[in-house]
């Protein structure tokens, strides 16, 4: 339960970090165009393409921001060479990393990967050593209400696995192909989404200690700090 937890606490933090640095509109584009490119780019046959449009318009990314980035996925302006990556690592107190990106320069991401890394006690992995440590996962979460208690049953037929319930929220949890039949499930219900994305959580995550703590959140910051990356997820629990 504790590393669901961090799937809210990271984007929250990370959706604040990016928009202090003004590279927010930079990410989605290319998770927009990079899920065009993979699915096409019409978002009612693309369930990718209309998660990451959705999840840009809930940050205000103006409509021609998005459609630039939906053509050049679909073939314009040199879509071909944007493609995703993936790092393993490790970081302070041996907890493990998985870093996602999105990049048309692998080298100069890669070597900007390294150097965070290295100036913030973590190392790269070969692949393999991390990646079996996370599982991908469809998550999504709503504002509580007084509704929330009634939608159990139904989010559950439609595929919802879990469910938690925060202070302020309702976190939702499926397996990767079940996330559309869930937010269908909510839409019929009146329910706002505010948060869905098929993301990678930790299997079974751990405690360090608080000073271990620090420095993880630090290694964190400073890979979010690389343009090209859109995520780092790591087995510390919240």
């Amino acid at each position: 339960m504790s590393g669901h937890s961090k799937w809210s606490t990271i984007k929250r933090k990370k959706g604040a970090t990016d928009a202090k640095r003004g590279q927010i509109f930079t990410r989605h584009a290319r998770m927009i165009t990079l899920a065009a490119k993979q699915g096409g780019g019409n978002p009612e046959m693309n369930f990718a393409l209309r998660l990451a449009i959705d999840n840009a318009r809930n940050v205000n990314m103006p409509n021609d921001t998005i459609e630039r980035a939906i053509k050049k996925g679909a073939g314009e302006g040199g879509a071909d060479s944007v493609q995703s990556v993936v790092y393993e690592a490790y970081g302070p107190a041996n907890v493990a990393f998985l870093i996602e990106g999105v990049t048309d320069n692998t080298n100069r991401t890669l070597t900007d990967v390294k150097q965070a890394l290295t100036k913030n006690g973590g190392s790269l992995g070969q692949g393999g050593t991390v990646a079996w440590q996370f599982a991908r996962r469809g998550v999504l979460s709503f504002p509580i209400s007084a509704k929330t208690d009634d939608l159990e049953l139904a989010l559950i037929e439609a595929g919802a696995d879990e469910i938690e319930v925060q202070a302020d929220m309702v976190v939702v949890y499926t397996a990767p192909d079940s996330l559309q039949e869930v937010q269908k499930a909510l839409s019929e219900a009146s329910v706002e989404v505010e948060d869905s994305e098929i993301t990678m959580l930790p299997n079974d995550p751990v405690e360090v200690s608080e000073d271990d703590q620090g420095r993880v959140d630090q290694l964190v910051e400073a890979l979010e700090e690389v343009d090209d990356v859109v995520s780092v997820t790591t087995t510390m629990s919240a």
